[in-house]
């Protein structure tokens, strides 16, 4: 029977691999790029093969039909410091609404530390200084369709701000999750960031234009324009299951394909072993990524009553750029 578990997840991946190497013509055209930056630390210590394994409050930044397995209610926080130069939070909550479904809420917030601006003039600063911050915020409803079927949406408002210009637009979230009795098998998809375009605006785009420099002329005042751009509109489709069980140990696997509209599409494998359901040891892989390979992670959770605290750790490790570390705390009551 093991041979034969171990047979069905290999096969799942031989048919994600093939078709991982397809190119696309479509590298680097989409913005809002804080969008496709992994939450969780549970998550990315598997590599980001998480569609099918989601089953808490985590579950809003991944796929939201996971919120349906929720038992009651969830909370998430987590924070990591991106390539050392920018700050990543999260957070979310998802409740239980029995018979009616499971709802939920979460925020992420990219944001930079303040910089001085030079000029051409003032190579070493001019004492002004800017930032940056983006905020994706959501609403996310789940609910089961039949005892092994689930399907979750989220509507998400996102806001990106460089100094004083600002873009705002809307985006939807679309998951499911079928599992099946065999070793817990779960069949998961999840498309995120389906929305229209969106176009930075602002008042440092007035400027005041000369038509001939060669003469003295009156400045005429004028506006620039930019350009609008896609949202990272990105496709996941994931297996999931159970590869053994015993008294005080549990091996889970998952692998999952992943397409986005921006770059080329990539296999990413990861596995948990958990002993005596209190601590989790996490590995996961990415095949075709630019610059990240693996990760690794570790967790652990104790009740304290009946409130029930995770505490999850994760290392992504980069070819070219900085490591980065993330930590999540949960919560479930």
């Amino acid at each position: 029977m093991n041979t034969f578990k171990y047979g069905v997840f290999f096969l799942f991946s031989l048919l994600f691999a093939n078709s991982a190497w397809a190119g696309n013509p479509n590298l680097g055209t989409a913005g809002a790029q804080f969008l496709k930056i992994p939450v969780g630390a549970r998550a990315t210590g598997l590599g980001g093969a998480y569609t099918g394994l989601c089953d808490d409050a985590l579950s809003v930044f991944w796929n939201p039909a996971g919120i349906v397995n929720v038992k009651s209610h969830s909370v998430h926080f987590s924070n990591m410091r991106w390539f050392k130069m920018f700050d990543v939070n999260a957070a979310s909550y998802a409740l239980n609404l029995s018979k009616f479904g499971a709802l939920a809420l979460g925020v992420m917030v990219f944001k930079m530390d303040k910089m001085e601006i030079t000029d051409e003039f003032n190579p070493e600063g001019t004492g002004r200084y800017f930032d940056a911050q983006d905020i994706a915020m959501s609403a996310s409803y789940a609910r089961r369709l039949t005892e092994k079927f689930r399907v979750g949406i989220s509507l998400k408002y996102i806001n990106q701000r460089i100094w004083n210009e600002t873009a705002y637009g809307i985006a939807f979230d679309v998951g499911t999750q079928y599992q099946i009795i065999f070793q817990n098998l779960t069949i998961a998809m999840s498309m995120r960031n389906f929305g229209p375009e969106m176009k930075m605006d602002g008042p440092d785009l007035n400027v005041k234009y000369d038509s001939d420099p060669n003469f003295p002329n009156r400045l005429i005042p004028t506006r620039l324009m930019t350009e609008s751009y896609p949202l990272p509109l990105t496709f996941q489709f994931g297996v999931s299951l159970d590869l053994y069980e015993s008294e005080f140990m549990m091996v889970k696997a998952a692998i999952d394909a992943v397409h986005p509209n921006d770059n080329q599409e990539r296999i990413q494998v990861g596995s948990e072993v958990s002993f005596y359901d209190r601590l989790y040891l996490r590995g996961g892989y990415k095949y075709n990524s630019d610059d990240e390979q693996y990760n690794l992670g570790v967790g652990v959770n104790a009740f304290f009553g009946s409130v029930l605290l995770y505490a999850d750790y994760s290392n992504l490790f980069f070819k070219i750029l900085p490591d980065v570390h993330l930590i999540s705390i949960g919560i479930n009551f």
